[in-house]
């Protein structure tokens, strides 16, 4: 039988300080909803994938580059880095109490708990953009890759506070969490060229956007840049 003409069944539903994550399963697929969006499912994960590939391959030979993810989702980001013996450090920062407890010890755990066992990965639960600002609890670090797959885009955000971290203060927050060099990579559904533009006005160079083809419609995207070195 088809996904679509199966009825998405609600495994998990809270409610949080920025509103309402669930966690469904529509046939094989488990998906995340926040706030009514659909944010992603476990149907591919190329998208993900590419997301640290395109990081880690527009970085120089240092070694073992240190790797922040902005969103632990359903955990294919987190799990493509750990397998890749580059990198060193991998944080994670996710917000959501309920979607890192989906892969402590929910229906997420079947995809990420190898990951989360590997010595060089740890989860920051705290929000993106405050830990990048640097004014959360936790120190803010520096890094070699940002990757961010925290909205559908930079615009199409999930929350109205998530604004901020493509804004000229956000990017350069951003950007001030890089070490020279490192690599700013932005996942989103849909490309902007307006994004591109203020990547280069708050001062990254090598801007480009690489496309991730998908079944129908206008491909994801990944936008990158580099910390001058």
């Amino acid at each position: 039988m088809h996904t679509h003409t199966i009825a998405p069944v609600v495994l998990d539903r809270r409610e949080g300080p920025h509103g309402e994550v669930v966690l469904r399963r529509h046939g094989e697929l488990l998906q995340i909803i926040a706030n009514g969006c659909f944010l992603m499912d476990t149907s591919d994960g190329r998208s993900e994938r590419l997301l640290v590939d395109a990081a880690r391959d527009a970085l120089d030979d240092r070694p073992s580059p240190a790797l922040l993810i902005g969103g632990l989702g359903v955990g294919f980001s987190l799990a493509h880095a750990v397998a890749d013996p580059r990198w060193g450090r991998i944080d994670v920062v996710e917000r959501e109490d309920a979607i890192i407890g989906w892969h402590r010890e929910g229906p997420l755990a079947e995809l990420s708990g190898v990951a989360l066992a590997d010595p060089r990965a740890q989860i920051l639960h705290t929000d993106l953009v405050t830990y990048l600002s640097g004014a959360g609890e936790t120190p803010a670090d520096t890094y070699d890759a940002l990757c961010l797959d925290i909205d559908n885009g930079p615009g199409w955000t999930v929350t109205e506070g998530n604004n901020s971290l493509y804004s000229p203060a956000g990017l350069a927050a951003c950007k001030a969490r890089l070490n020279p060099g490192g690599v700013l990579a932005v996942w989103s559904a849909q490309p902007s060229s307006a994004f591109d533009d203020a990547l280069r006005n708050a001062g990254f160079q090598r801007v480009r956007t690489e496309e991730i083809p998908v079944a129908r419609g206008v491909p994801d995207v990944v936008h990158l840049g580099v910390r001058a070195a």
